[in-house]
């Protein structure tokens, strides 16, 4: 059975919408349909964080809120999930909307997080405090207490400020985040997820429009069977980078198929071996269990976009994308993972780095879709390094992304399994890197030579605005002797980290 409109939670009201244009994205909607002009369009590609709204779902049995890019999520995606904007902060928090700018603060007119921001003077020309402001209500409600500065500074990596710099924000989040949040949102939590659940069905949702349609599949086999019949579909997972299609490349997306409803695709399962990502687990979902595989894997998720990307894109759409510069594949090959696809009944399972076959091309047949990804565990004697250059420290793509995985005997090398992003037209293995490391010895620096020459055997990478192809040779060729060196010396990221974190509570 199939329904032919999405429902979502407004205000404490349940919503239906249907009819809707499949590329619709939840900006247009809550601007020209709602007309709440708050949520504002910045960069319409999910970079500057003036779009930010808040998605409500249930998670571990109560309403978590994570931040979204409006600009750049499909409205059809919001199904299911409580959506909350700026407007509604204060609407639900005051009793008067008739105050003077001296008396913000003060009143109880503003939703805390906006009295905080009053207060410390975080905002000035106002265009990207909206999403500034929502950001932190996500923040508010789940962020860990007591917070740091480093981890408010995370929050707000996909909020662009060109007017106050970011200290009285920051402050205005450390301040207000200091106690558990106490607001109409935590209030009407038990009822919000009461009616969440009342929404909730295992119906496929299609929403005809044309010749073309969005659609929802609610179980792995909807999907399969809809995915075989419509090949040319374009699925769609976090849209994060699909909806780039749409605002900048202006793509006309008729057939659209949503994976977030489709019924344990977005499963995480932890062994003593293996990690299991279903192709839907988000980003967000998914950084504690990477993270406990390696250290590096942690740090490499912490920088990958920002919280808004994080809580929106997930591990399967990130690989099945193909892109040559995305940071999650290099690392999962280094790691040995494999990728097991479905289509119509049939499955199939292949190492990951088989996936890849040229630009944008992937080992995917019509029909075809990820189903998950496997990714073994660390072993006794093996280590492993990961490193992300790009320009920006934050919310960048990677010039060169390098992962290292190697199994040792003692102080040999017994095995390496290395992979490079941004130096191929795909996420590509280091072969000859990896023969020329095979025996060598940590204790004799010397011989990293060969390795560190054979990567130029390996890639002829390309010039492009975010590097040339001599600097990506230079950084590649180094970061084989940064893996190794700090192999060598035993230092470890989470020795990197502490460190760090010791010296920025010292200078605080």
């Amino acid at each position: 059975m199939a329904r032919d409109a999405i429902r979502f939670w407004r205000n404490g009201q349940p919503i239906e919408v249907s009819g809707f244009h499949p590329r619709t994205t939840l900006l247009d909607y809550l601007r020209l349909q709602e007309r709440r002009v708050g949520t504002k369009e910045g960069c319409a590609e999910g970079d500057c964080g003036a779009c930010t709204v808040a998605l409500g779902r249930v998670r571990d049995g109560h309403v978590s809120y994570e931040p979204v890019n409006a600009c750049i999520l499909l409205l059809g995606q919001v199904d299911g999930a409580e959506v909350v904007t700026v407007e509604d902060l204060a609407s639900r928090d005051s009793a008067s909307r008739d105050l003077a700018p001296r008396d913000l603060a003060s009143q109880e007119g503003l939703h805390p997080v906006q009295a905080a921001m009053v207060e410390h003077h975080g905002s000035q020309c106002g265009f990207c405090t909206p999403g500034i402001v929502m950001s932190l209500f996500t923040l508010y409600h789940d962020g860990e207490r007591p917070l740091t500065r480093e981890a408010v500074n995370d929050a707000l990596a996909g909020n662009l400020c060109r007017c106050t710099g970011y200290r009285p924000i920051v402050d205005a989040a450390l301040q207000v985040c200091a106690a558990p949040a106490n607001d109409s949102f935590s209030r009407a939590r038990e009822a919000t997820a009461q009616g969440l659940a009342a929404m909730r069905d295992g119906d496929d949702i299609v929403i005809p429009h044309g010749n073309g349609f969005f659609a929802a599949p609610a179980t792995e086999a909807s999907l399969a069977d809809l995915y075989a019949r419509h090949p040319e579909a374009t699925l769609v997972a976090g849209s994060t980078d699909v909806g780039l299609w749409v605002t900048k490349g202006m793509a006309e997306l008729e057939k659209i198929i949503w994976l977030g409803r489709v019924a344990g695709l977005d499963s995480i399962e932890e062994t003593a071996d293996a990690l299991s990502l279903g192709a839907s687990a988000t980003h967000a979902r998914a950084f504690a269990s990477l993270a406990r595989i390696d250290p590096d894997l942690g740090e490499l998720m912490r920088r990958f976009g920002s919280a808004q990307v994080r809580a929106s894109g997930t591990v399967g759409g990130n690989i099945a994308n193909g892109s040559p510069i995305g940071d999650l594949a290099p690392a999962l090959i280094a790691l040995g993972s494999t990728l097991e696809l479905r289509r119509g009944e049939s499955t199939r399972v292949l190492p990951l780095d088989a996936f890849f076959i040229a630009y944008r091309k992937q080992d995917r047949l019509p029909g075809e879709f990820v189903r998950r990804i496997t990714v073994p565990t660390l072993k006794d004697g093996e280590v492993f390094r990961a490193y992300k250059v790009s320009k920006r420290f934050d919310e960048d793509i990677s010039a060169v992304m390098g992962a290292f995985r190697f199994t040792l005997e003692g102080r040999r090398i017994a095995q390496a399994r290395i992979a490079f992003g941004g130096m191929a037209g795909i996420p590509k293995r280091a072969l000859e890197t990896e023969a020329a490391l095979a025996g060598v010895s940590l204790d004799d620096p010397s011989g990293w030579g060969e390795a560190m020459g054979a990567v130029a055997r390996d890639y002829q990478p390309l010039d492009d605005h975010r590097a040339s192809a001599a600097y990506r040779m230079t950084v590649a060729r180094n970061l084989v002797f940064k893996a190794l060196s700090e192999t060598a010396s035993g230092e470890t990221r989470a020795t990197r980290i502490i460190v760090r974190r010791e010296a920025m509570e010292a200078a605080e």
